[in-house]
């Protein structure tokens, strides 16, 4: 802990909800990125090695260096702002004897509204829409105009049956009267308000589903898990979701594929290297591209800030970390 504070430092390489912010003033004496833009690696460094605490977020790659410059000054603990830490490098991290805590539980509901926006809008074609009205091009109502499809009665196949999976199959099942199917590695029993079957051939899933979402967390085993091979033998009319990690699609595969018309179209939140995109993702007909807002509602953010809070104080207290990630 600072000698000059008896309240434990953190550095935070982004700004929160108001609420959030106060509650962490409350217990830690925080150094703000006040022009909140992204950091250079340095900068990341230099803050993590002279406070007790960094609280990182997806969009700060944490690698070994940041760590190493860390655990050799003040820093005792990573708390990031979110659930996914592929932006971490958590062996690093274990090796230098850092901790590690994230905010699950908080994204679900938020995440999976979103997931369904994107289902709606992609199928039925409303960014298309908004974008002919916006440049002046709508010349009036036809039968023929715009037509896309509905999500009741069709295939929802999701990869990654955990919260937000689930979350997502029964807004689905539900409201929708979707039909679910889903790929999950380990053997799911706790659905029990619709029915949902598991399949545990991944391929097969992608065949027989009509919309595809993706809900697995980002890792070796799940990169690109959506490859090319899987995306030829979705259906032609078949729709992706993503509001998982860019790295679990195989971009240039589905880039091809849209402009291809070899399926659908596609809802993307998330992207490989965001914020860089690749520019044929934006060219593609059929899509509708968000810029990563799956938890950008007031009351999950604020949620989430609160998280790292309780992290970071049960930390510092000497407890046992409550979403220890390392």
């Amino acid at each position: 802990m600072s000698k000059t504070s008896e309240k434990p430092t953190i550095f935070v390489t982004r700004r929160w909800p108001d609420a959030a912010e106060q509650a962490l003033k409350q217990y830690f004496t925080p150094t703000f990125n006040e022009r909140d833009v992204p950091l250079t690696a340095a900068q990341i460094a230099t803050g993590f090695a002279s406070h007790d605490a960094l609280a990182p977020t997806v969009s700060d790659q944490i690698t070994a260096d940041i760590i190493s410059a860390g655990a050799a000054g003040a820093g005792r603990l990573i708390a990031n702002f979110g659930v996914g830490v592929n932006h971490i490098d958590l062996s690093a991290a274990a090796s230098a004897g850092l901790a590690v805590s994230n905010t699950p539980g908080v994204l679900t509901d938020a995440t999976a509204d979103l997931a369904l926006t994107l289902m709606l809008m992609v199928s039925r074609r409303a960014g298309e829409g908004e974008r002919e009205l916006r440049a002046g091009k709508w010349h009036g109502w036809r039968p023929t105009h715009l037509m896309g499809r509905s999500l009741s009665g069709k295939t929802l196949g999701i990869i990654g049956m955990g919260r937000i999976g689930k979350a997502v199959a029964h807004r689905a099942a539900l409201g929708f009267g979707m039909k679910i199917i889903f790929f999950n590695r380990s053997k799911v029993t706790d659905i029990t308000d619709y029915d949902a079957k598991q399949i545990d051939d991944l391929d097969a899933l992608c065949a027989q589903s009509d919309f595809l979402s993706l809900h697995c967390a980002a890792s070796a085993d799940t990169f690109h898990i959506l490859n090319e091979y899987r995306l030829q033998r979705m259906p032609a009319h078949a729709y992706v979701i993503n509001t998982a990690r860019g790295d679990v699609i195989d971009e240039a595969a589905l880039v091809r594929a849209l402009h291809n018309g070899s399926i659908g179209g596609a809802g993307l939140d998330v992207f490989q290297g965001e914020p860089d995109i690749h520019p044929d993702i934006l060219t593609a007909p059929n899509t509708v591209l968000l810029p990563h807002l799956g938890s950008a509602t007031v009351e999950t953010r604020t949620a989430m800030g609160l998280k790292v809070v309780e992290n970071a104080r049960a930390f510092f207290a000497g407890e046992r970390l409550i979403d220890p990630v390392v």
